[in-house]
Parts: structure tokens; sequence; C-alpha cells
């Protein structure tokens, strides 16, 4: 492809003369001659000190965003702008052939795109699927690195589904991947917003930054869904510009809105009420915070076109989703529960969502990531011992952090707090612990891990998936 091709739609002061490309690349160290060489700037490391090597390694052209001296140089506001727009051309741009639907939020995202793909392809949609857990493009399951992948990995898998007969891709729009402009480039027919509670503020500092970074979605997008009952929502809803479909819980102010919820042990059956129809489901899962992921799902399908009736019942017929609030083992004792809550106000909504429920304890194993927000840290602690009857305080995904300094952070959340507690930092020790002390009627829920499959300590990535551990302990036992 020739260079100018690639630079279709980029706003540059300053482009040489047109020249053929072999390929795009971010990285000075995998530069061949006749390629493109696009400068990021990192957290960690600005590329644009090592242009001029890879001018010397054979770059034909250099994208920068300062003036380098270079006579191949190609000079944009922002790099990383300027590589979304690229890797859209490489492919042929995609994402104006396929109908996009992308969602943001705190808590919820997960869970709201994979329902949303559930009721696509039940009801004779083809779709794709790009996440936290993994991309799906027709038969074909890929593992995620990232929720919102690099553009190059974006574009191509984009490509892949346009390729496999795609009419839609629904995608979760991480606030990391929107302030790196990993989107840069594509459309959205509809955007939806589910809530915003303290993460990633290691990343974006304050939560002000944070909001902003989600924001930017809905500049990017045609229409789009808001959940009214969280407080960020209704701001995103007197500042953004695109028309909005709202979604409540509670609020008969919201254009969908969930009524006559009866909750369930192991889910909730409700009526949803709307644009003059109502139609009923029932969710196999629990919580009213599952609730209103649903009805996020339900209020975004019935705007791409689906009937309110048969959105209800697809998801009726959906068995749930894996490691959100996912029962993984049931008997004469009690139920364990996995789910991802990482955050305190997601713990604080599982356990409410299982205390109507618990005959007996409500036994949370959690522990705060590494090498992430530690001001959390004692507010996801804090969280655990309002809604737990015992709390076992172990570690989740510790990086390169200290797992004791880690879970030291942590137990400041408990002071005040008159729920007993156990520490034990090696997290299987700590499942194996609560496996051999359930009492009868015990929830046991298994906080922070969720869907992983794999467990991140300091010089190693081990393999660490709690439904298989459970089963094999218990298998063991008997």
């Amino acid at each position: 492809m020739n260079l100018y091709q690639l630079l279709e739609g980029l706003q540059c002061s300053q482009v040489p003369a047109d020249r053929q490309i072999g390929s795009v690349v971010v990285d000075s160290r995998q530069v061949k001659p006749g390629d493109l060489f696009v400068c990021l700037v990192g957290e960690r490391v600005d590329s644009h000190n090592f242009a001029a090597k890879a001018v010397e390694q054979g770059a034909a052209a250099v994208v920068c965003q300062r003036d380098l001296g270079l006579d191949c140089q190609v000079l944009v506001e922002n790099t990383r702008a300027a590589y979304g727009i690229i890797c859209c051309n490489l492919f042929d741009n995609p994402a104006k052939k396929i109908r996009m639907v992308g969602v943001t939020g705190t808590n919820g995202k997960t869970t709201i795109t994979t329902l949303i793909h559930h009721i696509l392809q039940d009801c004779g949609h083809k779709a794709g699927l790009i996440g936290t857990v993994y991309t799906e493009i027709g038969d074909m399951i890929i593992p995620a690195k990232y929720t919102t992948p690099d553009p190059m990995v974006l574009q191509s898998t984009l490509a892949r589904m346009v390729q496999a007969g795609c009419e839609f891709v629904v995608m979760e729009a991480s606030s990391h991947g929107l302030d790196q402009r990993r989107l840069e480039g594509c459309r959205f027919e509809t955007a939806v917003f589910t809530n915003l509670t303290q993460d990633h503020l290691d990343y974006h500092h304050t939560m002000e930054n944070y909001y902003q970074a989600k924001k930017l979605l809905f500049g990017m997008c045609e229409k789009a869904v808001i959940n009214l009952d969280d407080p960020t929502g209704r701001r995103l809803l007197e500042e953004v510009d695109c028309p909005c479909v709202t979604f409540s819980t509670s609020n008969n102010a919201a254009d969908y809105t969930a009524n006559d919820i009866q909750p369930s042990q192991l889910g909730s059956n409700f009526a949803v009420v709307g644009m003059g129809v109502i139609s009923r489901v029932k969710l196999a899962m629990p919580g009213d915070f599952s609730v209103s992921n649903a009805m996020a799902a339900i209020s975004c399908c019935v705007g791409l076109g689906l009937e309110l009736e048969d959105v209800c019942r697809s998801l009726t017929n959906c068995p749930g989703v894996k490691g959100r609030a996912e029962l993984i083992h049931r008997d004469e004792t009690g139920m364990i529960i996995r789910d991802f809550a990482h955050t305190p106000d997601g713990l604080e909504k599982i356990l409410a969502a299982l205390r109507p429920f618990a005959k007996g304890r409500i036994v949370t194993l959690f522990g705060c990531p590494g090498n992430r927000d530690a001001t959390k840290r004692p507010k996801m602690a804090k969280a655990v011992a309002q809604g737990s009857d015992f709390v076992i305080l172990s570690s989740d995904n510790p990086r390169d952090e200290d797992p004791d300094a880690i879970i030291a952070d942590a137990l400041v959340g408990f002071e005040g707090m008159d729920v007993p507690y156990v520490v034990m930092p090696n997290r299987y020790d700590a499942i194996l612990w609560a496996l051999q002390n359930r009492r009868q009627d015990d929830i046991l829920l298994l906080a922070g891990k969720g869907h992983e499959d794999y467990q991140v300590l300091k010089d190693e990535t081990i393999y660490f998936d709690e439904k298989v551990i459970v089963e094999n302990l218990m298998n063991h036992r008997q």
C-alpha cells in the first residue's frame, strides 16, 4: 500500500513524497526496509527517541508528533490517533462495513456485551464479540489480551469479522483504550454507558479524567443508551449531543424500565416496560445489577431494530455469563459462586444480591490486584466486611508487588468492623481452607478473578482457574 493511502483522512502538517510501504510498525526493533514507523508516546517510553534508528534500519517514513528534522517524517498532532486511522486504512476501513456496538463503564461491560451478542445471534443476526474474556468470530474463540485491543489487532479482527459475514460487532470500550485512541477511525451505531465508580485511578489519577475518557465513546456514535440510575449516567445524558435512550430498574422516567422484579437465588423475573410495549424476562443471573445489565442489553437491541418480545425471549434462553455471578458448585452444604467483582461498588453489589437468599453465612474470599489503584484497597475490604459474615483476605494478581504489602493496604478497611476474618496470601491455600471450613447453608463467594484462568505473580503467570480448582478439590474430598 502507498503512504498516501495509509494517511487518508489524517491532518498532516508535513508529508514527504508518496512511496510504497511494506508494513506499519510501532516497535523500532521490528522495522524493516520500506516500513512505516509510528512514534508513540507511552508512560515509560517515547519512541520518538528511536526514530533516527528506525530510519537507519530502512524505514520509508516516520509518523511523529514533534519535528524530528527527518526528511521522511509525517508530522501529525497526535500519533496515537494517527496510528488508529492508519490501521483503519491498512485494512480497508472494516468498521464502515459492519454495524458497531460499543459498551463502556466501570462495571457490567462484559456481561452486557455478552448478552447483546447472545440476543443478536439468537435472533438470527451473525455477530462478532470483542471483550475482556475473548474475541469471538463465528465458531472461532480467541483469548483476549486486552479488553480493547491495539489498533492493529482491532482492525485486523474487524476485517476478519467482515470477511466471515458478520453483520454486527459488539465490543467493550475500556477507558484505557479510549484514552489511548485505539478506537480512532471507528464509528459506532450505538454506544452504551453502564456506570462509573472508582477504578483505574493508578492510570487516570482523578475520577474526572476517568469520566472524560469514557465520554470519548459518545463522540464516536450515532446514538447512546444510558443508565438513568447512575449519577454519572445522568450527567452524561446532559452533555452528549447524539440521540439518547435511557434505561432503569426503578425510574419510570426512563425510556425502558424494569418493573415487578421478582428475585430468586439464581436469577430474576421481571417485566420490561417502555415505548408503549411490555414484555417479560426470566434472567438466569441474580441481583438488581444483573437486571440493570439486562436492561442495557434490551434497550440497545431494540434500538438496533429488534422486536422487544424477541429480545426478551432470547434473554430468557441465555444461560448466564462466565465468571459473572456464576454458580460453579452446589451441594448439600451450600453454594460456591465466582464473580469478577474487583471494585468497591462491584463487591457491594454482588454481596447485596446474595444476601436475601443466604440461609447461612456469606463467606467471601477476595484479594486486591497489584500494580493497580492502591486507594481502592481499603474500600474494597470495607465493602466486603459490610456484606459478609466471614472474610478470607488473600491475593488476586499481585504482579510485582509484595502480596503482604497489598494485604496490609486492604486491612485498613477492616478497622471498626466486627466481621471475623483470616489472612491467607496464597490463593490456592485460601480456597482449600475455605472448602475445608464450609458450614451448612454457606454461600462461598470467590471474588475478583471471575473468568480468569491464570494468576499473575512477580516472576511468572500460572494457570489458575477457580472453577477447575474447586471441582478438583471437591472431587478429591469425596
